[in-house]
């Protein structure tokens, strides 16, 4: 898409706190990241095993101030000199989202700037573009987070087609149980990832789901949720000790099989020849390892953004408000937080 008739650059201050992050950003032009504050609240949760919502919201109201004066700091920007103030507003804890939109809001409506709302999925899928100047739509991208496992395909920039999705537990989320399940705690994703590196992944032989039928590129990962929960269960009963970075290993593989055989056969049917990983579970090694080699075999072009990329941030935000913004999306004083916002659904 060709930028508008506008020749200055156009400065997107983004704000994102759809879940436990806090993060504000500041973007060039939808590729230049000028600043990107995250502050994490890992370590508020992890005595819960995941993300209390409550806390996450008050957490957010508390700092979100500080995250934006320190984006716009970093960057050398006044709000006089941003274009616009883009927000997520959905999906994600609706608490967590409100606190966003709202600081949102108030900025654009007090430095008399244009509000764009933003997807939270749409922003995974442009953190591609921060670091790949080459990438342009059509491609396929595989978003997978704690919350979501989607497979779309981007025709253009701002429209998508979801042509794959989870019929029950995200990848991320399977990770979370797993790793409760065999004691490593929360955030299950890169605790896996590294004990995984000690095991071996073919010990154990868990299943690979295919939902759907031919044709379908839906996901299902509650029954090799439950298969690993299982093994745990019998091992224990019969007295047998328990490989822990076997299973972690094993687990990973059988999630990473799925997600690579599901991508690359909808790749291949679809004539795709540019693939994209995004999200949290995106900044997996081995995922990472396994998808590059996949495509290198059918000669498609990886893109992966870096794992600060990969995890809930601004930057992403202030991509996909910057591609919003020039297709002349504008959001009224009236918008609100959507917990269950739709891919490509506009309000």
């Amino acid at each position: 898409m060709e930028k508008s008739v506008e020749t200055e650059d156009i400065m997107i201050l983004a704000v994102e706190t759809s879940c436990d992050e806090t993060a504000a950003a500041v973007v060039r032009n939808g590729r230049q990241v000028l600043s990107n504050v995250i502050y994490s609240q890992i370590d508020l949760h992890t005595i819960y095993g995941g993300v209390v919502p409550e806390i996450a919201s008050r957490k957010h109201i508390e700092k979100i101030d500080q995250v934006i004066e320190k984006a716009l700091l970093d960057a050398g920007m006044t709000l006089p000199e941003i274009t616009a103030v883009a927000v997520t507003y959905g999906p994600g804890l609706v608490g967590a989202l409100l606190v966003g939109v709202s600081e949102a809001k108030a900025i654009a409506f007090a430095a008399g700037k244009p509000l764009v709302g933003v997807h939270h999925i749409e922003g995974h899928i442009s953190a591609s573009y921060i670091e790949n100047p080459d990438l342009e739509p059509p491609f396929l991208c595989l978003v997978v987070s704690g919350g979501h496992t989607h497979l779309v395909v981007v025709k253009d920039y701002g429209e998508y087609e979801i042509i794959g999705m989870t019929r029950d537990d995200a990848a991320g989320e399977a990770f979370d149980k797993v790793a409760r399940a065999i004691g490593l705690g929360y955030p299950g994703g890169p605790k896996i990832d590294r004990l995984s590196k000690e095991g071996n992944p073919d010990a154990i032989a868990f299943p690979r789901a295919k939902v759907g039928g031919e044709g379908s590129y839906d996901f299902s990962f509650s029954g090799l949720k439950s298969a690993v929960l299982n093994y745990l269960n019998s091992c224990e009963m019969k007295g047998i000790e328990i490989n822990r970075a076997d299973v972690a290993a094993s687990f990973q593989k059988a999630v990473t099989d799925v997600l690579v055989d599901h991508s690359m056969e909808a790749a291949e049917r679809l004539g795709m020849k540019k693939f994209a990983i995004a999200g949290g579970v995106a900044s997996n090694s081995s995922l990472r390892a396994a998808f590059e080699e996949a495509c290198r075999k059918r000669g498609i072009t990886f893109y992966h953004p870096s794992p600060i990329y990969c995890t809930d941030n601004a930057a992403m935000i202030g991509s996909a408000g910057y591609y919003e913004y020039i297709r002349g999306v504008r959001h009224g004083w009236d918008l609100n937080a959507v917990p269950s916002l739709k891919l490509g659904e506009r309000i």
